[in-house]
């Protein structure tokens, strides 16, 4: 086995066109650089594939951040952790990291992706499952209770909706694989196993797995419909079994701890004390759940399954979800003249800006005060477009960060040709009308003095 315990070498050297001057007068030092598109990079090894997410920051990026701007035995910070892609790769290089995010499904793969397992006595797991499931799938009760090894009740829980997104059938399949789950006394296993069911959900469910949002097929879709749960759960199993077999070879030293506090509100000094963090490297979200990229929705079917409570409500209590007024100005020309020009338009959509960037301000506030004098931020945003004006979050992010003691060093902008992000959105809300979406984001990389 070999583990990393040296600073990565920069295997991309800089190939960056400065932006045109007028440009770059608004966005301080500000460079295209196309080597930052990893257009051809493998996104999904190690463990960084073994679930479905929107908008992943890809490992790539954030190696290179960290090889650039961090060291072994650093310790790393994501605020914003969504599947725990910086974490995983801060592990890699013998960082340790903490992570935080509000979403439970998330938190649960960043557990998963960044925690080493026994692939022995989890191939073993597998293999009992896979025996199981064909007698599940062949219809015998008794089989079913024997192979469980527990004589527990199978329920199918009770949700809003249930009936509209799983047909009957169905529900009662993944009703008793979730009991074969809860069966598993060790929890590392178990959390395994849940994120493949997590996975076999969506795959199950009348849900377009092509949207995030929840989006129910079509009747004649539905017609035609017929999925395996006990064969997708086996099929996601083995390659996911794969993927931690991997990452096993690797045996990476780095610590990764994974948290549920909210950054708006607080950061706890007894998980991340005061000045004692090195690097922040994270993608923090583009704006509100409900109006950009819904990591609610695409969750709440997974987090309704696995017992996770509120989960209908997971979009309202994500960065910007609370509502606010147009009317509040930050000081920031970047953000204030942005508002009042979508307020001339739509002030409800003026006023959803102001709440996200209001969390985001806050959010920025507390981070800062945990990175040390000498520590870095990387941020990647993207700056997305409402009402037909486009949001400059790369100028916001390193405005509230110089407010917090910090000196903008660079932002680069990169294309991007992997992101999972879709194609059009519907940024008006009126069917039919679609507009394209981000093709660029950029990486915001502040210091504090």
């Amino acid at each position: 086995m070999t583990t990393l315990t040296t600073k990565r070498k920069n295997p991309d050297p800089p190939t960056r066109t400065k932006v045109s001057s007028v440009t770059r007068a608004k966005s301080r030092n500000k460079s295209h650089d196309e080597s930052w598109d990893f257009r051809k990079a493998d996104t999904k090894r190690l463990t960084h594939g073994i679930h479905p997410y929107p908008a992943m920051m890809i490992p790539q990026v954030a190696a290179r951040l960290i090889s650039s701007y961090g060291a072994a035995g650093d310790v790393l910070f994501d605020p914003y952790c969504g599947t725990g892609t910086s974490l995983l790769e801060a592990k890699l290089t013998s960082m340790d990291a903490v992570g935080t995010d509000l979403n439970p499904l998330a938190r649960l793969i960043a557990s998963v992706k960044t925690t080493e397992q026994d692939v022995g006595k989890l191939a073993k797991h597998i293999d009992r499952f896979d025996a199981w499931a064909q007698k599940a799938a062949a219809g015998s009760t008794a089989s079913n209770n024997a192979a469980i090894s527990n004589n527990g009740e199978v329920k199918i829980p009770n949700f809003p909706n249930i009936d509209y997104w799983f047909a009957e059938e169905i529900q009662y399949d993944l009703a008793v694989i979730s009991h074969f789950i809860d069966s598993v006394a060790n929890s590392e296993i178990a959390n395994f196993l849940k994120v493949a069911f997590s996975q076999t959900i969506r795959e199950c469910s009348w849900t377009k797995n092509s949207e995030f949002k929840l989006v129910r097929m079509k009747d004649e879709q539905r017609e035609r419909f017929e999925p395996d749960a006990y064969g997708t759960m086996t099929e996601i199993l083995r390659r996911n079994h794969m993927a931690m077999r991997d990452l096993s070879e690797i045996s990476p030293s780095g610590v990764a701890k994974i948290c549920s506090f909210d950054t708006v509100e607080d950061i706890p000094g007894n998980l991340i004390p005061p000045e004692s963090v090195d690097l922040v490297v994270t993608s923090p979200p583009y704006g509100d759940s409900r109006t950009t990229v819904a990591y609610g929705q695409f969750s709440r079917l997974s987090n309704q399954w696995l017992g996770f409570h509120e989960a209908s409500r997971l979009d309202n209590d994500l960065m910007g979800g609370r509502g606010g007024s147009h009317e509040k100005k930050f000081g920031v020309p970047a953000i204030d003249d942005t508002v009042a020009e979508i307020a001339k338009v739509d002030q409800k959509r003026a006023g959803e800006v102001v709440s996200f960037f209001s969390d985001y301000q806050k959010s920025i506030c507390n981070v800062a005060q945990v990175v040390k004098p000498g520590g870095t931020a990387c941020y990647v945003v993207g700056n997305r477009t409402v009402k037909g004006v486009q949001i400059p979050t790369d100028e916001i992010t390193a405005s509230f960060f110089e407010a917090n003691g910090f000196t903008h060093l660079e932002s680069i902008v990169r294309n991007i040709p992997n992101k999972r992000m879709p194609y059009k959105n519907s940024p008006t809300n009126v069917s039919g009308v679609l507009a394209d979406t981000m093709k660029h984001e950029i990486i915001v990389v502040c210091r504090k003095d």
